[in-house]
């Protein structure tokens, strides 16, 4: 049984030390830092919160056709009752026959305790049941065009939180490559430091050649120190973004090689529709929702029936307490002598119908307005297609300009790689100078700056023209209609 026991422990173990290790793992890809955000980030969080709460709505709104039950309750203490008022003659009618001395057969009586008592008690259930209501029906109908706005806010949202993650990884990455670069040009003007030192020590280099690159790798230390400032600052702002914990460690993973920088616009052109973009298809759940005020405000000229019920018990006192237990015996004129703690039930059973006639033209008014809501969301469909081709030609503009500088920079820094390493061996035999040498590391660090900054600028004109296009969520705003 020890046998089978650490056998069974030497299997788990490595499962263990391979969980922990993807917990304490902080080394994010793009598509890792999209998914972390889209789980954690805030603003995605409270789209999830306001899609529960739409569900919610609808429910809601459904329970208003369900049966309406409500029980009551109430004991009252008169402390002064209305009179009642009844004519002379009525009153002698009773069995056996009341009089009123001094008083006429038209005359009347009006008396607080002779038909009433001081203290009631009322128990009951009312029963309401919606049989027809046009303003029920479009509601049911608007909750679930709310629930879909809902949904399609949280595409929104998560589009513009994966727009922002990007473009803070891509920060992170390319900075990430410009430390390394930095780290290899002062590793190679280290190098040629020494061997100058070395050639000014046997009287072949001057002083000022030593002077010259060490100017130069003073330079590019400060310069490497710097984009490791700015890196620490882009982590931190895509630990924002995805709402990682700032306390913690995050390092970016990827090869800039492995990036694809080239889309083909003709692709992008064959299936565009603008209901690719979340933004658009927002505003069509408005406008569907505004339809919807309308119809409802119409819906409320139209009858209303409903079916009522409602049954209980009620007794009243002359003393309060005796409404808890009674002491007296109660005479019915309709059923004779009863006895103590009786309540008397009563019940009904109805049928109403509201038939709006007159409402001093508000209705009227009330559909006027919600016309005008809906001109307004057709201008601004007119105004978001507008703005929509307008995004999409700039970012196709921009983006193509961008390619086109981003591969006339790594021309430039190929030859400037070219020429400082040719430049460096001429100076190493001797038949080159210092201050050329100098001159080509500046040049390939120039270049170097230049290819990385028309990098990250492809990078993001990329996830502009994703976004313009409507694709930077894939197929799940397509999905949804």
């Amino acid at each position: 049984m020890k046998r089978h026991y650490i056998f069974l422990v030497s299997l788990l173990l490595p499962l263990g030390v391979i969980a922990q290790k993807n917990q304490t793992d902080n080394s994010f890809t793009l598509d890792q830092c999209i998914q972390y955000a889209l789980q954690s980030a805030i603003s995605v969080k409270n789209s999830g919160v306001d899609q529960d709460i739409a569900l919610a709505k609808v429910r809601e709104t459904r329970g208003i056709g369900l049966p309406q039950i409500n029980g009551n309750v109430s004991m009252i203490d008169n402390q002064n009752l209305r009179r009642f008022f009844a004519k002379t003659s009525v009153l002698s009618g009773f069995e056996p026959g009341i009089t009123f001395p001094g008083l006429g057969p038209n005359d009347v009586v009006a008396s607080q305790n002779f038909f009433q008592l001081k203290n009631s008690s009322d128990i009951g259930l009312n029963f309401n049941q919606i049989i027809f209501n046009g303003s029920y029906i479009v509601g049911l109908q608007a909750a679930n065009a709310y629930k879909d706005l809902a949904y399609k806010n949280a595409n929104q949202t998560k589009e513009s939180v994966i727009e922002q993650v990007s473009k803070a990884y891509y920060a992170a990455l390319i900075n990430l490559e410009r430390i390394d670069l930095f780290s290899s040009n002062i590793a190679r003007v280290d190098s040629l430091l020494k061997n100058t030192v070395a050639l000014r020590a046997n009287g072949f280099a001057e002083e000022i050649d030593v002077d010259r690159i060490q100017v130069s790798l003073n330079n590019l230390i400060t310069e490497r120190d710097n984009f490791i400032n700015v890196q620490t600052l882009s982590v931190e702002l895509l630990k924002f973004q995805m709402n990682y914990p700032m306390d913690q460690e995050l390092s970016v993973a990827g090869d800039l090689s492995q990036i694809p920088v080239e889309v083909n616009i003709d692709d992008y052109l064959k299936d565009w529709d603008y209901r690719n973009r979340p933004d658009y298809r927002v505003l069509e759940a408005n406008r569907r929702l505004q339809e919807l005020t309308v119809k409802n405000n119409y819906a409320a000229g139209l009858p209303s029936i409903s079916a009522n019920a409602s049954l209980g018990y009620y007794m009243q006192s002359a003393d309060f307490t005796q409404l808890f237990k009674p002491d007296v015996k109660f005479t019915s004129l309709d059923n004779g002598l009863l006895g103590p703690d009786k309540y008397y039930n009563y019940s009904s059973v109805g049928l109403t119908m509201n038939v709006p006639i007159f409402s001093g033209l508000q209705r009227t008014y009330r559909v006027q307005q919600e016309k005008l809501n809906l001109i307004k969301i057709d201008n601004n469909f007119r105004s978001l297609k507008s703005n929509v081709d307008l995004q999409v030609k700039q970012s196709t503009l921009t983006y193509q300009n961008n390619l086109r500088s981003l591969q006339s920079q790594k021309r430039n820094m190929d030859l400037a790689m070219k020429v400082a390493k040719v430049t460096r061996i001429k100076y190493e035999q001797g038949v080159g100078s210092n201050l050329e040498v100098v001159e080509a590391e500046s040049s390939l660090k120039e270049a170097q700056v230049n290819y990385y900054n028309a990098l990250y600028d492809v990078l993001v004109a990329r996830v502009n023209i994703d976004k313009a296009f409507g694709k930077l969520l894939g197929n799940s705003t397509s999905s949804s209609n």
